[in-house]
């Protein structure tokens, strides 16, 4: 499951944490490997973790697949912090996230997109979760957002 940014109160000049985007990285990325200064290999090299979590826990988005063009891109959503595992964890429904939320740690939601076809991925944003006791709630409504 993947959420926007919207989906989060953005931090204040206060202190609170801020989203981070990297589309324009992954805009540069793409370009590269359309003016052929990337192998296809050097781009879809996903980890075999992360496609059978796309298979099984991503949400679909409406964007195809800028590297294969073949098949639309899954988003992954997750959650690294505090008293969690290394590897972090997947969050596949509104509920898991909500629950992660309403903890006072601060944490990290990773919103990874990946073409179970082609095997690409990037790390589209990183989202402040967490830290419920500063106030930050998720907002109704949560939705998908296309790079």
């Amino acid at each position: 499951m993947s959420f926007s940014a919207d989906t989060f109160r953005s931090g204040t000049a206060t202190g609170g944490r801020a989203v981070i985007d990297h589309r324009l990285e992954r805009l540069a990325l793409i370009n590269d490997y359309r003016r052929g200064r990337l192998r296809r290999d050097q781009l879809c090299d996903a980890h075999p973790e992360l496609i059978r979590a796309a298979k099984n826990l991503g949400t679909p988005s409406s964007v195809l697949c800028p590297i294969c063009e073949e098949v639309n891109l899954v988003l992954v959503t997750y959650v690294f912090g505090p008293r969690l595992p290394s590897h972090g964890r997947c969050v596949a429904t509104k509920a898991d996230l909500d629950q992660y939320n309403d903890r006072s740690d601060d944490l990290d939601a990773y919103v990874v997109e990946a073409c179970i076809n082609c095997r690409w991925h990037h790390l589209l944003r990183v989202l402040p979760v967490g830290g419920s006791r500063s106030g930050r709630k998720i907002a109704p409504g949560t939705s998908e957002t296309a790079p």
